[in-house]
């Protein structure tokens, strides 16, 4: 299969984080994955993740603070939306640890429904 040039361009700058939106298999996940290869990655596709962090959102954070000083990057949560607590989360590590985040998904009406923590000005939407 061919690769389209995709005309995106994300830098982001210190310390900000972002949510990227956009139709299914428009490929964010491949373009995450090839501007950003030494970035924490979390798939909440894979069912396995998916039902780790279901079940107890705090994971994320037991997780990226055993990671903290190996961490480049922004970290990346691809289909954001399928865990809408991870937020919470999120939004703590934003304001305590400082990191930063892409936040991936292809349905932000799923979270403003579920009335998720949107990060309030914490997260931009590109």
């Amino acid at each position: 299969m061919d690769n389209i040039q995709r005309y995106l361009k994300m830098k982001l700058p210190q310390g900000k984080s972002v949510f990227l939106w956009g139709a299914r298999k428009t490929g964010k996940s491949t373009f995450l994955r090839r501007h950003f290869p030494k970035s924490v990655y979390f798939d909440f596709l894979n069912h396995d993740i998916y039902l780790d962090f279901i079940k107890k959102p705090s994971l994320l954070r037991q997780e990226l603070i055993q990671k903290k000083s190996s961490i480049s990057g922004p970290v990346i949560i691809d289909e954001v939306q399928k865990i809408p607590a991870v937020l919470d989360e999120v939004h703590w590590m934003i304001e305590n640890m400082k990191l930063s985040f892409i936040l991936c998904g292809s349905s932000a009406r799923k979270l403003k429904r579920g009335q998720a923590n949107l990060l309030g000005g914490r997260a931009m939407a590109v």
